[in-house]
């Protein structure tokens, strides 16, 4: 199955150039923008380390905003279902929203399961590779199924859910992540730690 949007833009459509450039935002904002990708199973602990990252960025004084899987479904995405085209019509939305906070100078981190390489790979080669930081949040399934709060796999395991990640559809696992935190079993402040050093690292913020 071809799994590139079908999406098509109007002829009557004119991009329109910003006076305040994306270099005078992230210059008064101390840092660069950039979208820092959190990829998962579900249960791996993304939100949680997207969330404790941000707190950790904001408390630094960095311009920061987490797009989450769950809440994004409530709004831009909540016309989406969970077959195998809406999750890709859903990940190419949440790119271009990313692009745009990215471009407003903000440190956007995204916390989607996101499972298909080549819609990751789409996201990354809509920005540049300089732009988009993968974050492989490795936690095994077992683990991931253990934290199962909102009982999703126990469902899924029953058929009551079809095309679920890591059950009954496939998650593919990043091929050269810029970052592998071992989520599964590491201590959460270890975890933000790690990512703290990769964003001064490719000289996304100054040494925290």
């Amino acid at each position: 199955m071809n799994k590139t949007s079908s999406s098509s833009i109007s002829s009557n459509v004119l991009w329109q150039h910003s006076i305040v450039t994306r270099n005078l935002r992230e210059a008064q904002g101390g840092h660069r923008g950039v979208i820092v990708w959190f990829t998962g199973l579900s249960g791996s602990g993304k939100s949680t380390l997207a969330h404790s990252v941000e707190e950790r960025l904001f408390n630094l004084g960095c311009k920061t905003f987490v797009l989450d899987g769950d809440n994004v479904r409530h709004g831009l995405c909540g016309d989406l279902g969970f077959s195998e085209q809406d999750r890709v019509e859903n990940i190419r939305r949440v790119g271009e929203v990313a692009k745009l906070f990215m471009q407003a100078g903000v440190i956007v981190l995204t916390a989607f399961i996101s499972p298909f390489r080549e819609d990751r790979a789409r996201v990354r080669n809509l920005v540049g590779n300089g732009d988009f930081i993968e974050v492989f949040c490795d936690a095994t399934l077992a683990v991931c199924e253990s934290r199962d709060v909102k009982g999703l796999y126990k469902m899924a395991r029953a058929g009551k859910i079809a095309e679920f990640t890591g059950i009954s559809s496939p998650y593919e696992k990043p091929e050269a992540p810029d970052l592998i935190v071992e989520t599964g079993g590491a201590d959460l402040d270890a975890c933000v730690n790690e990512v703290i050093n990769l964003l001064i690292h490719h000289d996304v913020i100054k040494s925290a």
